[in-house]
């Protein structure tokens, strides 16, 4: 029997719930064999005053990417050690949900494994939900994760 989950996607932003995410993401990939791709999206920083808009400079842009990459080394470590053969670490420019999205469809991912913070009320509504955006817009099965529920059955 073929397992339907080979290709699992699981964003990152190095949280906490990010954590948890890809520790059930390791489970999925070690039952089924699949290959697990953890990957950060980040938007440029910018800022819009009256005088105009200000854009980070090609250092701010060129740390940025060197933090995400060094980051995303020692999480695929960490998911190496929790068991997961086949690890891979891409990032993205861009508003993370949607980055993930388009991720997900351009490489047929079979499953993406996310992190929730479970923000409600104000804090949601201000914040707003990358998990809940994902889910909304992917094409194919979204596990969420909330770390407090996943530890206690961890």
């Amino acid at each position: 029997m073929a397992f339907p989950w080979m290709k699992v996607l699981c964003p990152i932003d190095f949280s906490d719930p990010a954590r948890a995410a890809m520790r059930a993401a390791v489970e999925v990939c070690r039952l089924t064999g699949g290959e697990l791709t953890l990957f950060h999206a980040y938007e440029l920083p910018g800022y819009t005053l009256p005088e105009g808009s200000v854009v980070a400079s090609p250092k701010m842009l060129q740390d940025l990417s060197d933090q995400a990459e060094v980051h995303l080394a020692e999480w695929k470590k960490l998911a190496e050690g929790m068991g997961a053969a086949k690890v891979r670490v891409e990032k993205g420019i861009g508003e993370p949900a949607l980055s993930v999205v388009e991720l997900a469809q351009e490489r047929g991912f079979d499953l993406i494994v996310v992190g929730t913070h479970g923000r409600t009320g104000l804090r949601h509504a201000l914040l707003g939900s990358v998990a809940e955006r994902v889910v909304r817009r992917a094409g194919c099965p979204v596990l969420t994760i909330h770390p407090e529920g996943y530890a206690r059955r961890a």
